[in-house]
């Protein structure tokens, strides 16, 4: 016994050694383990006089495997009781639609979470709301994403119909992911019926939008400079671009030779050049003219450069106000002399010959000239620049660019460019020529901001192509001003949105893809003018309401147009180009008609998305809308910023 109490006092493992040690001794130690047991399991005396609650709910919430019992009465039960019971007025947030090209991330979890409380709130305001999800299953991204998944199949074997399966089946596929995971966000809507900008039935919405458009004079088609991505051959439009602040370039200043004619004309001597600067070297090729300005002063300078270069001296025409940096460049030990003076007027008219494809070219008069840096000469490539294209256009120049699909140099751009990349080894062949021509006089790489396409990360060029427009110059006045009525928060919205805006004068809405809404146009077979009339579109949008885009790819020319013209004796082949995806989106719009108990107005109470959309679907929903039935299509706009990491960088 007195064994027992010592070992009571030891620690627990010390105590049940000394158990064992005193069973052993006295030959009861099972007797005495029982024992203890047995005092263990008496019941507590005291137990019966506590009164306690009694109830059925679990000790632990379980939270993970009971939050989905309830899931459903606070979002889809919710959201048809309150259409049914609430009596307040009706109130519609209209989505956004994400693209259907992955699954979800962060920021699109903070844009509808954010959305669903702004709903929630009206419904405990008593007001009917109206969410219908919506998703965004066109465009390039889809299609890339689609065409990833062929492993070691040749893409560009595949037929337009083989390309779009596979796309419509990603975005679907793509669809149906997302919309589980928002459903968990337990975000109240109609789920069971969201819109898909893939439906026929959107499909043909959208196309009478743009028979619309069409009617009212603000669709055209052009061959003029547009942005165009090598990297996803396909123009793009303005709200596609963003900038990398590091692109690295190649300057030229090169020297453009005079013809006798106009060396004689200034009262020059010898080699006479005419000298240009350039940061795009590949579109020389193109080059077809010089602007000079009408009021600025141009030099005529003798150069010698020193005796152990071996070069004889020549004449350089510069910008006065350029001098001293064009002096800068020349070979160490050359001097310089002036000549003459001139101005630009008196300069018009020279011709020189281009200085890649001895063409002889003109130097006209342009307004956009400056001194404030180059010499003050520009050289103009009427096929790869808005400016340069209005220009050219004004003096009746050929608007020519001998680049392709996939930004190489055509044949047409020469022998020895042809088939090359025009912002790599085309850049520096280009270079190359002109320093075994003897006709640059300086290269140099500096960085610089440069427009690269959003979604491939990779640099844009300018290019004529024929391409389809929207007219926004005729179009923003109304817009800006229907934004007078939208509330829009935070503040500077208004100013950022107005500003994209102003600063379009067109909206490019034709796509080389195949994946997307075709432009229902139909071009002469003998002379390649478009066919685009209300009523020929109306028959297409017939078509496509019933059997889907797919029928524009499936049928035949005859069986697409319309009765009047399959015997009007002309020949006619369907065109191959897409809308702009924001041109899809932003037609979204229109599905509302069948819903808001409004006539009038904007039929959306709210648009709520991030800022990126000022020059994305805030501004196409904005124009279609303004296009069609003059108004904004919301009365409120918020935007939201985005999530950050521990480094401030976006996550999303």
């Amino acid at each position: 016994m007195n064994q027992t109490f010592a070992a009571l006092q030891l620690g627990p493992a010390k105590r049940a050694a000394a158990r064992l040690a005193a069973g052993a001794q006295t030959g009861s130690g099972s007797c005495r383990t029982q024992s203890y047991a047995t005092e263990a399991k008496k019941k507590n005396p005291y137990s019966h006089t506590i009164k306690l609650p009694q109830t059925e709910f679990p000790l632990r919430a379980d939270a993970a495997r009971r939050e989905k019992q309830f899931r459903h009465r606070c979002t889809d039960a919710l959201y048809e009781w309150q259409l049914k019971n609430n009596r307040g007025p009706q109130f519609i947030l209209h989505d956004g639609p994400p693209y259907a090209n992955g699954d979800l991330h962060i920021g699109h979890f903070m844009n509808k979470v954010l959305k669903d409380i702004i709903n929630r709130y009206q419904v405990m305001q008593g007001k009917r709301v109206v969410y219908i999800p919506g998703f965004d299953g066109h465009g390039l991204p889809i299609e890339q994403k689609a065409l990833e998944t062929l492993k070691g199949r040749d893409r560009d074997s595949l037929d337009p119909m083989e390309i779009r399966k596979l796309a419509r089946n990603f975005a679907l596929k793509a669809v149906a992911r997302q919309t589980e995971s928002f459903k968990e966000y337990a975000v109240m809507g109609d789920w069971t019926h969201p819109y898909m900008t893939l439906d026929p039935s959107y499909e043909a919405n959208q196309l009478e939008i743009f028979k619309a458009m069409v009617e009212q004079g603000y669709i055209y088609r052009q061959n003029k400079p547009v942005y165009w991505s090598p990297s996803s051959r396909t123009a793009l439009a303005e709200a596609e671009l963003e900038y990398n602040e590091k692109h690295v370039s190649t300057s030229v200043y090169v020297k453009m030779q005079l013809t006798d004619e106009s060396v004689a004309r200034i009262g020059g001597a010898g080699k006479v050049s005419a000298l240009v600067w350039t940061t795009t070297p590949w579109t020389l090729p193109a080059n077809r003219a010089i602007a000079v300005h009408p009021d600025l002063e141009y030099v005529l300078i003798q150069v010698a450069e020193n005796s152990e270069s071996g070069s004889a001296g020549y004449q350089l025409l510069v910008g006065k106000d350029r001098l001293e940096a064009v002096s800068a460049m020349l070979p160490e030990g050359s001097t310089v002399a002036e000549v003459c003076m001139l101005n630009g007027k008196q300069l018009e008219g020279l011709s020189y010959s281009s200085a890649v494809s001895g063409k002889e070219c003109p130097i006209l008069l342009a307004n956009y000239v400056t001194s404030d840096s180059g010499t003050g000469l520009v050289h103009s490539a009427p096929g790869h620049g808005q400016e340069d294209y209005d220009f050219g256009l004004a003096n009746g120049i050929e608007i020519y660019a001998p680049v392709d699909d996939n930004g190489r140099f055509t044949s047409a751009a020469g022998v020895a460019l042809a088939g090359m990349e025009v912002l790599g080894e085309g850049t520096r062949a280009v270079v190359a020529m002109l320093r075994d021509a003897g006709v640059l006089l300086h290269v140099q790489e500096f960085t610089h901001s440069y427009p690269y396409d959003w979604r491939t990360k990779k640099p844009i060029i300018q290019r004529a192509t024929p391409q389809w427009f929207a007219n926004v110059g005729s179009l923003k006045a109304s817009a800006s001003e229907s934004l007078r009525d939208v509330k829009i928060f935070p503040e500077f919205g208004r100013r950022r949105l107005e500003s994209f805006v102003a600063a379009r004068s067109e909206w490019c809405i034709s796509r080389q893809r195949v994946w997307g809404v075709p432009i229902p146009v139909f071009y002469n077979k003998s002379s390649g003018e478009p066919l685009l009339t209300a009523e020929s579109i109306s028959h297409v949008i017939g078509i496509i309401r019933e059997r889907g885009t797919d029928a524009w790819w499936v049928l035949s020319t005859d069986d697409l147009l319309a009765p009047k013209y399959r015997s009007d004796g002309n020949t006619y082949v369907k065109g191959t180009d897409t809308m702009d995806v924001w041109f899809d989106s932003g037609s979204s719009w229109k599905l509302l008609e069948q819903v808001s108990e409004r006539s009038e107005g904007a039929y959306a109470d709210v648009y709520l998305e991030g800022t990126d959309q000022h020059r994305g679907w805030f501004q196409s929903s904005l124009l279609t809308s303004n296009a069609v039935r003059g108004v904004a299509p919301f009365r409120v706009l918020l935007t939201h910023g985005f999530t950050l990491d521990e480094s401030r960088r976006k996550m999303s």
